[in-house]
């Protein structure tokens, strides 16, 4: 299972961050895609591509709301290009980013269409847009294999659109194995559904995980983010009393107290509620011990990759990189062995 990361790099830090997570051995780094709440990503992607050679790059995640798909296409076959065949089109529905403009997340039906225009452009086809023939057209001179998309997904019903369209899934419903398992087993199932062959897709999930020898600091630091996925399972539409015990309290309290003004922020009075005992079902913390074999848990499901949420802002000073070298030095190797 390949480890990556996601992370806001501070200004003008994106080719240095870049640089230090290729160096530390990860796999893949995203950059949050929230205008509002972080520099433009496409811009923050491509200084990052200049500055390394092996990893794998892209938004984490983009939407189609604040952007039309052909915008979206466009820019990732560009890194494509200048990263030289090592960018990602991770996208979702919309949250940060389509709320801080007063707008609402796409719809699943929506969502879908996108999806597949998304594909159109990234093969170069000719692409209706209410009748009109559109197409990436300078992509012909591009030569690079197609840009994968990866879907970020929750909910029973966009996985089964992520199985249907996507390249790569990656699941955001927390680390318990056994809840892991259940949604990977659905899309597996949902593409059999849809005529495509489960292996030819890849699978991911993204982790709240901070390793450190402090058990209580480890969970402050990852509390805000936590939340923030958590929540995930909590939006419009989603069925809590299906979720399992755990998951299904906290769901109902940030469905209720979510304030998306402090939105993945530790200190947030909606983040402070939730439980420790929640936090160390839903979130990989605490020493290298403690966190390893639930890595390993993840890895024998069959995923592929994980992107691990390394911290949470107004978290204590100096936990996160403290996690990210741990998770470096004490897990990264052994799940590559």
């Amino acid at each position: 299972m390949e480890v990556g990361v996601i992370l806001s790099p501070p200004l003008r830090k994106a080719a240095q961050t870049a640089r230090s997570i290729e160096e530390l051995g990860f796999a893949s780094l995203v950059l949050p895609d929230s205008q509002n709440l972080a520099p433009e990503v496409w811009g923050q992607l491509m200084l990052a591509a200049t500055a390394t050679s092996r990893l794998q790059l892209g938004p984490g995640v983009t939407n189609p709301v604040t952007r039309d798909t052909a915008v979206t296409a466009s820019a990732a076959v560009a890194l494509q290009v200048e990263s030289q065949g090592r960018a990602v089109l991770a996208i979702g529905r919309g949250d940060s980013s389509t709320q801080r403009i007063g707008r609402a997340e796409e719809s699943v039906d929506g969502f879908a269409t996108s999806l597949a225009r998304l594909q159109g452009y990234l093969r170069g086809e000719a692409v209706d847009r209410d009748g009109m023939p559109s197409r990436l057209e300078w992509i012909r001179h591009a030569d690079v294999p197609k840009v994968p998309l990866e879907v970020a997904a929750t909910g029973r019903r966009v996985i089964e659109v992520a199985a249907r369209h996507a390249d790569r899934i990656c699941l955001a419903v927390g680390a318990d194995a056994d809840h892991v398992r259940d949604a990977l087993d659905h899309a597996r199932e949902a593409a059999r559904a849809a005529g495509r062959d489960p292996a030819s897709l890849r699978y991911g999930a993204f982790i709240n995980a901070v390793v450190h020898p402090d058990l209580d600091l480890a969970r402050r630091t990852v509390r805000g983010t936590a939340a923030t996925f958590a929540r995930f399972s909590a939006m419009r539409g989603s069925r809590i009393e299906a979720l399992p015990p755990p998951l299904r309290e906290a769901a109902r309290h940030l469905r209720a107290h979510y304030d998306m003004r402090v939105h993945t922020r530790a200190t947030a009075e909606h983040a402070a509620a939730l439980s420790d005992e929640f936090l160390d079902w839903f979130a990989l913390v605490g020493p290298p011990e403690r966190v390893l074999p639930r890595f390993r848990s993840l890895a024998a499901l069959g995923l592929d990759f994980c992107r691990v949420v390394p911290g949470s802002p107004e978290a204590p000073p100096g936990a996160a990189m403290a996690s990210l070298l741990s998770l470096a030095r004490d897990i990264v190797p052994q799940l590559r062995a």
